[in-house]
Parts: C-alpha cells; sequence; structure tokens
C-alpha cells in the first residue's frame, strides 16, 4: 500500500529546499544590485547579475561536491569507516587520512571482484573507439543520403533519428529482451538464415558485442543530425565550382565537404567521445549477467562504490578517470586545432 505520508513528507522537503535556495539567490541578487548598482555603478552589473545564480549553482551542486570527493579519495572511508571524514580524514572522529594508498591501489590492484583498473580501461578504449568510429561513418554517410533531394525524405529523417527520440531506459529495456537466447527477436531473426542461438547476455564475447550494437543504434542518430546540419550550410556553389574543374564525388567529398565539415565534426565526435566514454546506461541494462568481461571504467566505479561501498577506493577511482579523459582532451584539441577559431 502507496505510503501518502512519506509522500508528503519528501514533497515538503523538497518545497522548503526549493523555497530556500529562491531566499539565497534573491538575498544574493539584492546584494550584487547594491554593490554594482548602487555604490559603484558598473556598467557590468547587468551580466553579472544574470551569471551570479547560475555560478552560485554551479558552486553549490558541481564544485563543493567535486572538492568533497577529492577530500574523501584520501580517506579510507566505507561501511567499516562510515562517518564524516573531516580535512582529509584528519579532523574527523578517527584519523582516516591514508594519503595516496586509494590512487596506488586503483592501478595495482583489482578494482572489482578480477577486473583490474588496465583491464577495464582497455575495455573502455576498445568500447569507444568501435562506438565512436561507427557513429561518426554511420551518422556522415545517413547524412550524406538524407541531404539530397529524394522522396519522402521527411519520413526518413523521422525514422532515423527515432533511436534518439525513445526515452534511453525504453530502448535499453527493450534490446535487453530482444537479446534473449530462447525468445529473443535478434535470435530468432538469425535463425531465419540458419544461425545458430547466440548467448549475447551469457557470453562474455556476445555479450560485449551486443553492447556496442546498442550503443551504435542510440548514437548513430546524434551524429547524423549534427552532421545533416553541417551539410546543409555548405554551399552549393562549391561543388558546381569543383564539377566546372572535372572533380569527380570522391573528390568533392574529400576536398571540400570534409573540410567544411571539420568545424561541426571536431567538437561533436569530441563530445560523442565523453558520451560514449561515461556511458553507465548500455552496459548496466545490457550485462544483465555483471560480468565483467563487460565493464567498462565507469559500471566499475559504480560497483566500487555502490557494491563493494569502497567510497574512498570509489573516489581516487573517479579522479583517475578524469585525470585520463583530462589527457586525451588535451591531446585531442591540440592534435585536431578545435579551440583554433576561438583564439584567431
Amino acid at each position: 500500500m502507496f505510503d501518502f505520508s512519506h509522500a508528503a513528507a519528501a514533497l515538503g522537503e523538497v518545497i522548503v529546499t526549493l523555497l530556500f535556495m529562491a531566499v539565497v539567490v534573491a538575498i544574493l541578487e539584492g546584494v550584487l544590485y547594491l554593490i554594482l548598482v548602487r555604490w559603484r555603478h558598473s556598467r557590468h552589473s547587468l551580466p553579472v547579475m544574470l551569471v551570479a545564480p547560475a555560478a552560485l549553482g554551479l558552486l553549490v551542486f558541481y564544485i563543493y561536491p567535486l572538492l568533497w570527493e577529492l577530500n574523501v579519495s584520501f580517506t579510507n572511508m566505507g561501511l567499516n569507516h562510515l562517518q564524516v571524514p573531516g580535512f582529509l580524514g584528519l579532523t574527523g572522529k578517527s584519523n582516516m587520512f591514508i594519503g595516496i594508498t586509494n590512487y596506488k591501489n586503483v592501478l595495482t590492484t583489482p578494482v572489482l571482484q578480477e577486473a583490474t583498473f588496465w583491464q577495464l580501461f582497455m575495455q573502455t578504449v576498445i568500447w569507444t573507439v568501435i562506438n565512436v568510429f561507427f557513429h561518426v561513418t554511420g551518422g556522415i554517410g545517413l547524412a550524406l543520403l538524407l541531404n539530397r533531394k529524394i522522396r519522402a525524405r521527411n519520413v526518413y529523417r523521422a525514422m532515423l533519428i527515432l533511436p534518439w527520440a525513445i526515452p534511453g531506459l525504453v530502448s535499453l529495456q527493450i534490446w535487453r529482451t530482444e537479446y534473449n537466447q530462447q525468445f529473443g527477436a535478434v535470435n530468432q531473426i538469425l535463425g531465419i538464415f540458419g544461425i545458430g542461438a547466440v548467448p549475447w547476455l551469457s557470453d562474455p564475447f556476445w555479450n560485449f558485442v551486443a553492447m556496442i550494437i546498442t550503443n551504435v543504434w542510440l548514437g548513430i542518430p546524434f551524429m547524423m543530425v549534427i552532421t545533416l546540419g553541417g551539410l546543409q550550410s555548405i554551399s552549393r556553389e562549391y561543388y558546381e565550382a569543383a564539377e566546372m574543374d572535372g572533380a569527380g564525388p570522391w573528390q568533392g567529398f574529400r576536398r571540400i565537404t570534409l573540410p567544411l565539415l571539420k568545424p561541426v565534426l571536431v567538437p561533436a565526435i569530441l563530445l560523442g567521445t565523453f558520451m560514449t566514454f561515461n556511458n553507465i546506461a548500455v552496459p548496466y541494462f545490457i550485462n544483465q549477467n555483471s560480468l565483467e568481461t563487460s565493464d567498462i571504467l565507469v559500471t566499475g566505479l559504480y560497483k566500487a562504490a555502490f557494491y563493494f561501498s569502497r567510497y574512498g577506493f570509489a573516489a581516487a577511482f573517479a579522479f583517475t578517470i578524469f585525470a585520463v579523459l583530462l589527457v586525451f582532451t588535451v591531446i585531442y584539441v591540440r592534435q585536431t586545432n578545435a579551440l583554433k577559431g576561438v583564439y584567431e
């Protein structure tokens, strides 16, 4: 039976929290108004007052949790030491400070029952590279087709964007059902062609393949929409001039389309890489049997924190993943000149 009293209490807490936040923002805006408008007569008062609530939200909901997690990463916080750690575990009820031990353990000991950080890292790299490759090639290919004048083009666009439009959890629940070895539609379709039933959910290799297939299906529409927008901004005059000079379709694609799509594709690929690298939903739902061969770094982090309750270790694990992504971003930006247009 549904407990309305608990629901009402939870709703009351939410309302009180929202009212408190509204009061804090109002006070902040009032103080800024007095300082910038009344006292200093600053010409930057309006933009500062508009940005201030967002900056406050960023500080409260992102910066503070990040600093708190960094603090926890230097402690042995877990079920055996479940208490407020204080500053670096030194000012709490007991000394929980262990230095960089958690960071060493992340790199040298199993992060799950058997899988190490390096195993999950390699699985994540393979997962990310394959998915991003098919996202980009499939998205560009479909965008090129939809950019042509064909019948029922809008119908095709609606159908191809459907995987992106459907809520992700619904799609993943459906995919997990269709991968059932005995009753799933995937094996039934394969059976029409004389292919035996594939153990998509129980075999380590095929489960990893099933994850990739699902994420490729989910990710291609995003890259297709981004690329299609870029293609529609390219003037036909470039292609007409190239045809007059004797250039073929491939030369036009290589010399005109790709260079002009670079300002669109470079940030889209970077965003797609982040989304794939940190995609916990697909591995969580498709890896129904919790196979460690199908885990990636973010699912390993989730299990370390909420399955094994190693909170200090999980915090260090999270910052290690952040360091990996930071290094990749710096290298990617330098190699692709992704920010070149910002500084010129």
